[in-house]
């Protein structure tokens, strides 16, 4: 089961180093095109750079936007690795102020805004779940519905009806998908059809 959490909203984070003013602004991203998407939506052109990171499972990205290379979007990329997040992006926008913060201020300055940022967000533990179909009876729907609701964590994602009965698509965490399919065998004293996505 995954140990990580991603972000429930988006967020911001205001403040001044030196002069220069950082921006940070973090929020969860599903997938590569959402990330791409977020930085977009969240870099101000009038800035002088826009530098941001993003993480999706094992997919990464980061961008130094014209700073000085490994000074910006690996720091950012850091700060949210730092946090055990993932499915997260993060932009941080800098107006610089007219003082040189060096290789160093500039890591601490991209780093400490996007972690500064992060650490203000509402965050949700991540869940690995399976999907599932349930074939079912009229007879059965309504227990089998009821008890699939009630479950930590499961969603009926999808309901249809056949000529005998429904047919659910269901997301389930993945350490309950045993415990799913048991229950729903009792419930139905074995008429159930259940089958596992691969």
């Amino acid at each position: 089961m995954s140990n990580l959490s991603t972000l429930v909203a988006k967020v911001t984070v205001r403040q001044e180093i030196k002069k220069s003013r950082f921006l940070a602004v973090a929020g969860p991203v599903p997938d590569e095109a959402a990330a791409k998407a977020f930085i977009e939506a969240n870099s101000d052109q009038t800035a002088n750079h826009n530098c941001w990171a993003w993480r999706i499972g094992q997919a990464y990205r980061f961008n130094d936007d014209g700073e000085p290379g490994g000074t910006a979007g690996k720091p950012i990329l850091q700060a949210i690795d730092g946090q055990s997040l993932d499915r997260v992006a993060v932009v941080v926008t800098r107006w610089f102020g007219g003082v040189l913060l060096g290789s160093g201020g500039l890591i601490r300055a991209y780093g400490g805004s996007a972690a500064m940022c992060l650490w203000e967000a509402e965050k949700v533990l991540l869940v690995d779940t399976v999907a599932a179909t349930v074939k079912c009876a009229f007879g059965d729907l309504a227990l089998v519905q009821a008890r699939l609701e009630a479950l930590p964590g499961a969603q009926v994602r999808v309901q249809s009806f056949t000529g005998t009965g429904a047919e659910l698509i269901v997301s389930v965490p993945e350490d309950l998908a045993d415990g799913m399919a048991r229950m729903v065998a009792d419930l139905t004293s074995g008429r159930a059809v259940i089958k596992f996505s691969e």
